[in-house]
C-alpha cells in the first residue's frame, strides 16, 4: 500500500499520482490507431472533394468558390454532429484522424460551448464557443495584419 502523504492539503504522493495517471490513461495501441486515423481522416477528405465536385458541376461555382463551400459545408457537418453527441464517439475511434482535417477545429469550437449550454445561451454557449478558437483567431489575424504590413513596407523600400 503507498505511503499517503499528509500534508494539510492532502495532495497525493508522488506515487499516488502516478498509479492514478497511469490508470487514468492506458496505453493506446498504435498499431490499431494509425490504420483508423488515416482511413477516417481519409474518408473525411473524400467527403471534402466530394462536396467539391457537387458545388462544381451541380450547383455550377468556380472551384475556388467551391472550395470555399466545401469548408464551410465541413465545419457545419462536424459542429452539428459535435452538438449532437456524434462526433465523441466518432474521434474516440479514429484519433486524429478527425483532429486533422477542418472538422478537428470546428469540434474544438463546439466542444466546449455544449459542455456549458447548462448556463445558458449567453453565458454558456456565447461566451464558451470561442475558447478555444479566440486564440487561434487572434494570433492568426494578428500575424497576417503584420505580415501584410510587412509586406507592404518591403514593396513601398524596395518598389
Amino acid at each position: 500500500m503507498p505511503e499517503k502523504n499528509n500534508d494539510r492539503c492532502n495532495f497525493p504522493s508522488q506515487q499516488e499520482y502516478k498509479q492514478m495517471t497511469d490508470k487514468a490513461s492506458p496505453p493506446s495501441p498504435s498499431a490499431m490507431n494509425l490504420p483508423r486515423a488515416f482511413v477516417v481522416g481519409g474518408l473525411i477528405c473524400c467527403i471534402g472533394q466530394g462536396l467539391t465536385q457537387l458545388y462544381t458541376d451541380v450547383c455550377g461555382l468556380e472551384l475556388t468558390q467551391a472550395r470555399g463551400a466545401t469548408s464551410v459545408s465541413l465545419i457545419l457537418l462536424a459542429a452539428i454532429l459535435t452538438a449532437l453527441g456524434l462526433f465523441a464517439p466518432v474521434a474516440r475511434f479514429a484519433g486524429a484522424g478527425t483532429l486533422v482535417p477542418i472538422t478537428g477545429f470546428a469540434n474544438a469550437m463546439v466542444s466546449p460551448a455544449m459542455e456549458f449550454k447548462s448556463e445558458g445561451y449567453i453565458f454558456g454557449v456565447g461566451a464558451k464557443l470561442f475558447t478555444i478558437a479566440g486564440p487561434v483567431l487572434v494570433y492568426g489575424i494578428s500575424a497576417s495584419v503584420l505580415y501584410g504590413l510587412l509586406l507592404w513596407l518591403t514593396k513601398l523600400i524596395w518598389g
